[in-house]
């Protein structure tokens, strides 16, 4: 199976400023993400980034990066605008990977790409694991994804889904509410890979009512009715980046880790 990796990062970041410059380690977190996406058996790794602080910081590193248009509204548009200059052929499969997960595992980048490669129907694939918490599943910043007989996303919600009926009929708090063990609630992943010509086709659908209602760019690809295959993870990957808080959290796993 052959892939690419695709990392698109943008300078600014309303809660952390110059978030993927950020020091881990001695290097910036745009640096450790293309180490991890390297440990793949990726054909390729890629920046995809808004300003030339970030292609420096890349470049000084010995790693390929590419200044891209910085009106770009998601990194969905900004791979759009990679996949194209790349030349990349319509069936070549590209990972998406954040480009503030500077602790993300190889291997899932590499099950993702293998989930796409493995149904030829699928547009895209992206992952998910089990939510053991009550308090995960009722947290609107956690992302839910129900899925079809087939592993294929029926919808993304920040809402807890699916909702137990019989279970949660109770008038306690959800403070007070076990999961059932049937319940079998997943957390989405944000981790992606397309097929390049889709991601041009992407291009050009319009925003759907439920993304902008949810502030998920997937509910876009569903609206248009292409299928997206979820694989199961295992286990929870490690934490990402978005605030100064996780950065420091993020800091401490890498200095135990070294």
């Amino acid at each position: 199976m052959s892939f690419h990796v695709i990392i698109p990062a943008r300078l600014k970041s309303t809660r952390l400023p110059n978030k993927p410059l950020a020091d881990i380690g001695g290097k910036p977190m745009i640096v450790r993400v293309v180490e991890q996406a390297l440990k793949t058996d990726a054909e390729a790794v890629m920046v995809a980034c808004d300003d030339l602080a970030i292609q420096d910081a890349v470049a000084l590193a010995g790693y390929a990066c590419m200044l891209t248009s910085a009106d770009h509204a998601s990194g969905t548009d900004r791979l759009a605008e990679a996949v194209d200059r790349m030349a990349l052929p319509d069936d070549a499969i590209v990972v998406n990977v954040q480009g503030d997960e500077p602790l993300i595992d190889p291997d899932l980048i590499t099950a993702v790409a293998a989930h796409l490669a493995s149904d030829t129907s699928l547009a895209m694939a992206t992952a998910s694991h089990k939510i053991d918490s009550a308090e995960d599943f009722f947290n609107p910043n956690v992302v839910k994804v129900v899925c079809n007989a087939q592993q294929q996303a029926m919808y993304f919600s920040r809402a807890p889904i699916p909702w137990d009926r019989d279970s949660f009929a109770d008038d306690n708090s959800d403070e007070d509410w076990v999961l059932p063990a049937e319940l079998d609630a997943q957390r989405h992943i944000g981790l992606y890979a397309y097929r390049a010509g889709f991601l041009r086709a992407y291009a050009k659908l319009s925003a759907s009512r439920l993304e902008d209602i949810e502030k998920l760019e997937q509910l876009r690809v569903l609206w248009h009715g292409y299928k997206i295959g979820v694989y199961r993870a295992a286990q929870a990957p490690a934490a990402g980046v978005d605030t100064p808080e996780d950065l420091e959290r993020v800091r401490a796993v890498w200095a135990q880790s070294k």
